[in-house]
């Protein structure tokens, strides 16, 4: 168990959190299934954006972005759904973790919804031509698909989407003076590249290997 000297409250049974959380209630237990429902074929239909996460052998966790035109997620029956992986940039994170444990977990946003979808399961990396073509985008197939088999689905409510005012503009924090990729990357791996020489690569990476 990890320790903090920082801290002294630290809650390390179930049933000390229970005690001050308190139990969920019925509906919310009961919202939870094991299909891939109309609902939420629905909503994997109209999401152009998921976060995976996945884990390696030694507890290494990972949470990866992918995003495509709405849709780009397909059902491919009530148990099973494929996510096509684009090009990136090669550290293939998900891939090396499913290698070693092939558990995954899914959220599925839609840009002005304030739900949001979660789906957890076990996940294989396959390449068969059938499924790979028909995820073809801009003439491109994906070398890769990630096909999970779905174990648990469930809408989540809007409280956090509320809470950050993720979809209202107005309420965006003024994101002057944040750092470019390039100036972390630079800064992070300790690069003799210069910014504009790493944000150059960058660019040119964006204009020609989206698909």
């Amino acid at each position: 168990m990890l320790v903090d000297p920082r801290f002294t409250e630290v809650v390390t049974s179930e049933e000390q959190f229970r005690e001050i959380m308190g139990q969920p209630g019925h509906r919310v237990l009961r919202k939870e299934t094991a299909l891939l429902d109309q609902n939420c074929r629905a909503f994997i239909a109209k999401s152009p954006f998921i976060l995976v996460a996945s884990c390696d052998a030694a507890g290494r966790m990972d949470i990866s972005p992918k995003g495509d035109p709405p849709g780009f997620v397909q059902v491919l029956d009530n148990q099973t759904l494929a996510i096509p992986d684009r090009p990136g940039n090669r550290r293939a994170d998900t891939f090396h973790n499913l290698l070693q444990n092939a558990h995954v977990g899914l959220i599925f946003l839609v840009p002005g919804i304030q739900e949001t979808l979660r789906v957890s399961g076990q996940a294989l990396i396959v390449r068969d031509s059938w499924l790979r073509n028909q995820m073809t985008v801009r003439g491109k197939s994906p070398d890769f698909v990630v096909v999970v088999c779905v174990e648990q689905a469930f809408f989540h409510c809007a409280k956090c989407i509320i809470r950050s005012s993720l979809w209202d503009q107005t309420s965006w924090p003024d994101t002057s003076g944040l750092p470019t990729l390039a100036e972390t990357m630079v800064a992070a791996g300790q690069l003799e590249d210069t910014v504009e020489e790493m944000q150059a690569r960058i660019d040119n990476d964006a204009r020609t290997r989206l698909y």
